[in-house]
């Protein structure tokens, strides 16, 4: 091709892909979220194309005076959400906010206990993803599948047994709050940190319904920045523990990120200034979507393992689809009536599974900054049942889904582009 069409067809990608996400499909990744328009006009500037190696006022590049005040009004900012002491927002990921912390904790050998990853369990915990990448040792919590949790006497005496340098909560599959407070006394008394991964609900965190690991005892807390907080792609760290905050701060740079990637954090600050406003009322709408979604699920003749244990308090939950054909049929038959989810191990999976679990992840955090309601979940169940149990041509589906999500486009929860900024050097990037 030439570099005409070259171009055109990237474009066209582009375009495609932008319409089909933003316009045609409904979202139900549990992992995923979409910034506001103010956020996004905000990621997109000059800062994109600059390196700030080091802290800010320290830096070892020249030209940073603005990043500095945006970096430091980003940790101000985030300090007053989650009401905690220190912030570091270098991490690039979760992922490396984890290899950050578990670095600092932990030598090559040393052993740590983390969920098993059926029961989920992030990559980046185990020893097939960050935790053997640096050399320490899993050893998996006992979990209690009757209530989708950790085990906690079980899980005092491994402790006790192993004595590990830390213990890591938190998970990807995440739908009641883990034990933090009882594991903390437990591990506190063998000389072992806490580690809690909040990624998935650091926007319920800051929206005052799911409790902050720091104040339940644990020492350090990691997190993504785009769930159901819904900012840029990123990720933060935050403690309480003065010396923890600062072994961090020293080995996130060099050790893990060079240059942070400085447009993710205006577009973070906006994002905080959001939840700060609007927060509160944002998290509490995405547990009660999450909550009549699985009930409408259930009454569609769906099987959801925690039924008895409230569904879920958080954005997310899973549905057994095994009488449907398993994780993987499902997952990819509703992705062809443009509702996107993903297949998921459950705890009795062996892990071998993970190609075609017996489960499906849903998260209702993004379709609710969408302005989804209950109702409107109700309405998404039946669509679902049809593809699935009613065995519909999901092409057929496809047509309804579309037509649904028309009703759900503009992003609520947060600030559109200011008429005064649409003419300056901020411009909003998406390609229609």
């Amino acid at each position: 091709m030439s570099m005409n069409q070259n171009l055109s067809k990237i474009i066209e990608i582009v375009r495609n892909h932008n319409r089909w996400r933003r316009f045609e499909c409904v979202n139900l990744i549990a992992s995923e979220n979409t910034m506001s328009p103010l956020a996004e006009a905000a990621y997109f500037t000059d800062m994109m194309h600059r390196y700030a190696e080091g802290k800010p006022r320290k830096r070892y590049y020249q030209g940073n005076k603005f990043t500095d005040e945006i970096e430091l009004l980003v940790m101000d900012l985030i300090s007053r959400l989650l009401e905690v002491e220190f912030v570091e927002p270098r991490p690039i990921s979760g992922t490396i906010a984890n290899a950050t912390v578990f670095r600092n904790l932990a030598s090559p050998g040393d052993k740590a206990l983390i969920a098993p990853v059926q029961a989920g369990a992030h990559v980046s915990h185990t020893k097939f993803g960050t935790l053997g990448a640096l050399g320490i040792q899993q050893i998996e919590l006992p979990y209690d599948v009757e209530r989708w949790n950790i085990d906690v006497d079980r899980a005092v005496k491994l402790i006790e047994e192993v004595r590990p340098k830390f213990v890591t909560l938190g998970a990807s599959v995440y739908m009641f709050p883990h034990p933090t407070k009882e594991i903390a006394d437990a591990a506190h008394a063998v000389g072992a940190k806490v580690v809690h991964d909040v990624a998935h609900v650091l926007g319920l965190i800051t929206g005052k319904v799911w409790p902050n690991p720091i104040h339940e005892g644990a020492d350090v807390a990691t997190s993504s920045t785009h769930k159901t907080f819904p900012g840029p792609q990123g990720g933060i760290i935050f403690t309480n523990d003065k010396a923890i905050y600062k072994a961090v701060s020293k080995t996130v740079f060099p050790w893990f990120v060079s240059n942070h990637h400085l447009h993710r954090l205006p577009a973070l600050a906006v994002t905080a200034v959001e939840m700060l406003k609007f927060g509160e009322e944002y998290a509490r709408q995405v547990v009660r979507n999450a909550q009549a979604f699985a009930e409408a699920l259930s009454q569609e003749g769906f099987k959801i393992p925690t039924e008895n244990l409230g569904y879920t308090k958080s954005h997310a939950f899973v549905v057994d689809v095994r009488p449907q054909g398993g994780g993987a049929k499902a997952a990819k038959l509703l992705e062809d009536a443009n509702i996107i989810l993903n297949k998921n191990l459950l705890p009795w999976d062996p892990p071998e599974a993970v190609k075609d679990p017996s489960g499906l992840r849903i998260g209702t955090q993004e379709m609710t900054r969408f302005g989804m309601k209950e109702d409107d979940f109700r309405e998404l169940a039946k669509l679902i049942r049809e593809v699935l149990i009613d065995g519909k041509d999901p092409g057929e589906v496809r047509k309804k889904v579309v037509e649904f999500r028309r009703n759900f486009i503009e992003v609520k929860y947060g600030y559109d582009v200011p008429e005064d900024l649409m003419k300056s050097a901020i411009k909003v990037p998406m390609i229609l």
